[in-house]
């Protein structure tokens, strides 16, 4: 585990944001929106809240993590890269043929990554699966799964849901990159999800709802998530799509599309001013 300041935190989501993009524009695909909404929480959780071992990424007592909106593995990818999982230049091989960076995650191919995603609501179940076996084998360690508003719709997320509930899953902490966008528009236009709050208390989890761009928040309540006993525990952090580039945010037609060089010179110019100014 390592730890930083929440301004050294901060610091660090700006400059993954900045990877992410040079990242993207390099593969000429990919999907910035979702990737910069989540910043803040995969800053929080690569640098100071996972116990992982970078040079034994396979260590059995490691805390687990499952981004199970897999789209948005490019921030996944910058922050392991940034703790020393695998060397930076990989990072601009990302999507191309014998690229230990395929465009969802895969376990497989790429050190630290726990559990292969991408068909959408399957990543949380396995990180329930996870959880349940950690806790036969008598360990300590935690499962992190960050999963997207959009996913959501999925029906396989909530029978997930019920069965971390049902064996009473402490050990699981998931969290909602809840931007409100999905790639055929807003989650209300395409099946809403809303009360969601009050859905996941009915199937039995501890609930909080945070600001997922404010880092002391996202750490104040992983840490509250982390007290809860007998019952699995989710975050619900309300996030911009695109967040940080003027033309990306809240903008649907973001959601998978890379940036020009033009645009890609405008987003890090403002990325930059942003960081600069926190």
């Amino acid at each position: 585990m390592t730890t930083r300041s929440v301004t050294e935190l901060q610091d660090l989501a700006w400059e993954l944001r900045e990877t992410v993009l040079q990242m993207l524009h390099s593969a000429r695909s990919g999907h910035p929106g979702g990737s910069l909404s989540s910043a803040e929480i995969m800053t929080v959780l690569y640098f100071h809240v996972l116990n992982i071992k970078p040079e034994d990424p396979k260590w059995p007592e490691r805390d687990r993590f499952v981004m199970s909106k897999g789209h948005g593995c490019p921030t996944l990818y910058a922050a392991l890269a940034k703790r020393g999982f695998f060397p930076a230049e990989e990072l601009f091989k990302l999507r191309q043929n014998g690229s230990i960076l395929p465009g969802h995650p895969d376990m497989n191919k790429t050190p630290g990554i726990d559990m292969s995603t991408g068909s959408l609501g399957q990543g949380i179940s396995a990180a329930v699966g996870m959880a349940l076996g950690l806790k036969y084998q008598g360990l300590s360690s935690r499962v992190y799964a960050l999963l997207g508003c959009g996913e959501l719709q999925e029906g396989q997320v909530w029978e997930a849901a019920m069965a971390a509930a049902h064996y009473k899953l402490d050990n699981l902490i998931a969290i909602i990159d809840y931007n409100r966008l999905q790639i055929d528009g807003t989650n209300a236009e395409v099946m809403e999800v809303e009360p969601l709050a009050d859905k996941w208390r009915a199937f039995g989890w501890h609930v909080q709802e945070i600001d997922g761009h404010n880092v002391q928040a996202i750490l104040d309540s992983i840490e509250q998530a982390q007290k809860v006993q007998g019952q699995p525990a989710v975050i619900i952090a309300r996030t911009v799509k695109g967040k940080g580039v003027s033309f990306m945010e809240n903008q649907a037609g973001w959601h998978g599309k890379a940036p020009s060089d033009e645009e890609l010179k405008q987003a890090l110019a403002e990325l930059r001013q942003r960081r600069m100014q926190q």
